[in-house]
C-alpha cells in the first residue's frame, strides 16, 4: 500500500496560514502599520480604496530593509524580533510571529519599496500569490512602502464572503484607531478613496482621543491612576452621568498592544455599581503595564486576547483604582465633614428680662361626637362627581372612530393611529381599563384578564407607524427653532451617508457641515422632548449594530430605535381614554403579541387560572 501522508506546498500552507492572520483588509492594515511601529517609524500614512479591497497602503519613514532583509520578510516565520524561546516571555513588539507578509503575499499582489536609513539606494520587491514577480534596486524615500492589491484575488471564496465597503472601512478604521490610541507619539493619517480621514498629529494621550472622538469627549473623561508592584495602570474613565446604551468606547491595552477582556471589563463594571442605570455602559480607555513575562499574548492568531498570571489581584487593583476616579471627580454626591474653619453656630444669650409664654385660646366645650356642636362639617356628596361615568364610556365606545371619542386627547396623538377602538375589533376586550404601577394596563376578557405591558406596546405601534413612514416616504418632521450639532466618530461617519435617506422618512432633516459633523434641523414630529443628539447617535448605533447588508434591516433599525426613544416610559401614569387608545392601536398593529425585537407584549391570565388560585 503506498504512503498517503505528505506536506503541503509552501503556497498552500501560506494560504492557510492567511485564514487565520489575514481575515479581511482591516487585518492587513493592523499588520502592515503594526511592522511600521515596530520599525521606529515617526509618520505612518495609510491609503485605502474601496476599503481595501482594491488597495491597502501604507507608508512610513522607520528604519527600512536591506534588500536580503525585504526577501526574507515575505518568508513564513522569519522576524526579527525573536531568536530563542525565552524572547517569547519579554516581547516588546507587535508582529513577531512572521506570518504576516507570508499570509498577506499568499492571497493578494504585494509591492515593497523600501530603504535602509543612510543608503544611497533602496529595493523593490513584487510578490504575486507567494511567487516573487521581480526584485530590483529602487529611488524611494527612506523607510518602506507597502501596497497590497486585489486582496483574496486567488481565493474567490473568501473574497465573495467579505461585507459592503462601509462594513469594511468601518472594520479598517477601527483597527487604525486602536494602535493610534498607543503610539500618541507618532504622526498619523488615515486616507480613503483619496478623502482624508483622519489626521492626528503627534500629541499627548487625552489629546489624541479627543483628535479621534471629538472634543465633546473631553468632558466626560475622568483620569485613571494607580500604580503597584504587580502592575501600573493609567487612562481615562467615562464620568456616570455620561454613560450610554451603545456605542460605549471601550478600550483595554496592555503594554502597548490592544486587548479585549470580558473579566476585567466586569472590574470596571463593578466600579460603577449602583451609579449608573442598568443597560447603560461607560467610556474607558485603559492602559495595562506589568512585566511581560507575566502575560502570555501568544494564545490567539490576532493576539487580541491576552492571558494573566495574576489576572485576580489585577481585576482588584483596577476596580479600586477605577472607583477611585470617580470618587475624585465629584462626579457622585457625597457629603464633605473636612471643612477647613470653624462653623459659626449661634450662641443664644439670654437676656435680662423675661418673657411670657404665648397663650392658647381652647373652646373646652367642642365635642366633635355630638351632632349639636356649633362646628358644622361641609357636606359633599363624593359620588355626584361618578354620575353617569360608566353611560358616557360606554356610548363613547359606540363610535368608530378614536379621534371622534377623544378628540381633545393629545397624549398619545404622535405614536397611536385612529384605528378603531379595541372592542370593535377584538369584541371580547372590555372597555374598562387599569393601570397597574403605571407600567402594566389590565383589561378584561370574556375569558380573563388581559395584561399589556404600556411601553412595550407602544413600542409595538410606534415601529409599525415609523416603518410605513419609510416605506413610504412621507416622514413628518418637526423643525427646530435651534438646530443641534451631532459629531459622529469615524468609524460611524462612514455609515451616515448612506442612512441620510432613510433617517429624511422617517423625519429627520440632517445637513452635512463637514468633519465628520452633522446640523439636526429637524425631528420626527411627537419627540420634541427628546434629546436630539442622543436620539440621532442612538439609530445610527442600531445601524451599524444590524451590519448594514440589508436595506430592510437597517430601516427596521432604525424605525425600531426612533420607536424605543420615544416610547411612554415605565411608570407613567395614563388616564382611560389614553389607555382606550393604546389598546386601539395596539390591536390594529402588525402584531400586536411580540415587540419588532421579540419581547412580549400581552399576557393572558384566564379564569380557569384564577379559579385555581382560590382553591
Amino acid at each position: 500500500m503506498s504512503d498517503v501522508i505528505h506536506l503541503l506546498p509552501d503556497s498552500i500552507a501560506n494560504q492557510i496560514a492567511a485564514g487565520e492572520v489575514i481575515q479581511r483588509p482591516a487585518s492587513v492594515v493592523k499588520e502592515l502599520v503594526e511592522n511600521a511601529v515596530d520599525a521606529g517609524a515617526q509618520q505612518i500614512q495609510v491609503h485605502i480604496k474601496d476599503a481595501g479591497k482594491t488597495l491597502v497602503q501604507v507608508i512610513d519613514n522607520g528604519k527600512g530593509m536591506s534588500e536580503t532583509d525585504a526577501r526574507m520578510a515575505f518568508e513564513r516565520h522569519a522576524t526579527s524580533k525573536i531568536s530563542t524561546a525565552n524572547d517569547l516571555f519579554a516581547l516588546q513588539t507587535m508582529g513577531f510571529r512572521g506570518e504576516a507578509l507570508a499570509s498577506i503575499a499568499a492571497v493578494a499582489h504585494v509591492e515593497l519599496r523600501t530603504r535602509q536609513r543612510g543608503s544611497d539606494l533602496g529595493s523593490k520587491i513584487a510578490i504575486a500569490g507567494s511567487e516573487v514577480e521581480s526584485s530590483e534596486p529602487d529611488a524611494c524615500p527612506e523607510g518602506s512602502i507597502f501596497s497590497v492589491k486585489n486582496l483574496f484575488f486567488n481565493v474567490p471564496a473568501r473574497r465573495k464572503f467579505l461585507k459592503s465597503n462601509e462594513t469594511e472601512f468601518r472594520n479598517i478604521i477601527n483597527e487604525f484607531e486602536r494602535i493610534a490610541l498607543v503610539n500618541q507619539h507618532i504622526s498619523m493619517s488615515l486616507h480613503h478613496n483619496d478623502t482624508e480621514i483622519l489626521n492626528l498629529p503627534e500629541s499627548g494621550l487625552r489629546q489624541r482621543i479627543i483628535n479621534i472622538y471629538g472634543k465633546a469627549l473631553n468632558q466626560k473623561l475622568l483620569t485613571l491612576e494607580a500604580q503597584s508592584s504587580l502592575v501600573t495602570i493609567s487612562g481615562f474613565v467615562g464620568r456616570p452621568d455620561s454613560v450610554r446604551k451603545r456605542g460605549a468606547l471601550q478600550f483595554f491595552f496592555v503594554n502597548g498592544r490592544f486587548m479585549k477582556h470580558s473579566y476585567f471589563h466586569k472590574a470596571v463594571m463593578q466600579a460603577y455599581d449602583q451609579l449608573i442605570p442598568a443597560g447603560e455602559m461607560p467610556d474607558y480607555f485603559i492602559y495595562f503595564t506589568l512585566d511581560p513575562a507575566t502575560i502570555d499574548v501568544n494564545i490567539h492568531p490576532t493576539k487580541t486576547e491576552i492571558k494573566f498570571e495574576n489576572e485576580q489581584p489585577v481585576w482588584q487593583i483596577l476596580c479600586a483604582a477605577v472607583r477611585e476616579a470617580i470618587a475624585k471627580s465629584s462626579s457622585i454626591p457625597t457629603i464633605d465633614f473636612d471643612v477647613d474653619g470653624s462653623i459659626d453656630i449661634p450662641v443664644f444669650n439670654a437676656p435680662s428680662s423675661t418673657f411670657k409664654a404665648p397663650s392658647v385660646q381652647v373652646n373646652s366645650d367642642y365635642n366633635p361626637f355630638k351632632p349639636d356642636t356649633s362646628y358644622q362639617q361641609p357636606s359633599f356628596d363624593w359620588s355626584k362627581l361618578y354620575k353617569g361615568f360608566e353611560e358616557d364610556r360606554a356610548a363613547a365606545f359606540a363610535d368608530e372612530s378614536i379621534e371622534a371619542i377623544y378628540p381633545e386627547n393629545q397624549e398619545l396623538s404622535s405614536g397611536l393611529t385612529s384605528d378603531p377602538a379595541p372592542d370593535t375589533l377584538f369584541p371580547e376586550v372590555s372597555s374598562l381599563c387599569y393601570q397597574y404601577k403605571g407600567r402594566y394596563i389590565i383589561t378584561s376578557l370574556k375569558s380573563g384578564l388581559l395584561i399589556i405591558d404600556q411601553h412595550r406596546a407602544h413600542v409595538r405601534v410606534l415601529f409599525d407607524q415609523y416603518l410605513t413612514n419609510i416605506r413610504n416616504q412621507q416622514g413628518v418632521s418637526q423643525q427646530l427653532l435651534f438646530p443641534e450639532i451631532v459629531t459622529f466618530t469615524p468609524a460611524e461617519a462612514t455609515l451616515v451617508p448612506s442612512l441620510l435617506e432613510d433617517l429624511r422618512y422617517i423625519g429627520f432633516d440632517l445637513s452635512n457641515l463637514g468633519n465628520n459633523s452633522y446640523a439636526i434641523n429637524g425631528l420626527p414630529s411627537g419627540v420634541e422632548n427628546l434629546d436630539p443628539v442622543a436620539l440621532v447617535k442612538d439609530a445610527v448605533s442600531r445601524a451599524i449594530d444590524t451590519g448594514c447588508q440589508v436595506h430592510e434591516e437597517i430601516c427596521d433599525a432604525l424605525a425600531l430605535s426612533l420607536a424605543k426613544a420615544a416610547a411612554i416610559r415605565p411608570g407613567q401614569s395614563l388616564s382611560s381614554e389614553e389607555m382606550d387608545n393604546l389598546i386601539a392601536s395596539l390591536f390594529s398593529s402588525s402584531s400586536s403579541s411580540y415587540t419588532p425585537d421579540g419581547k412580549v407584549i400581552l399576557s393572558k391570565l384566564t379564569d380557569d387560572e384564577l379559579d385555581k388560585r382560590f382553591k
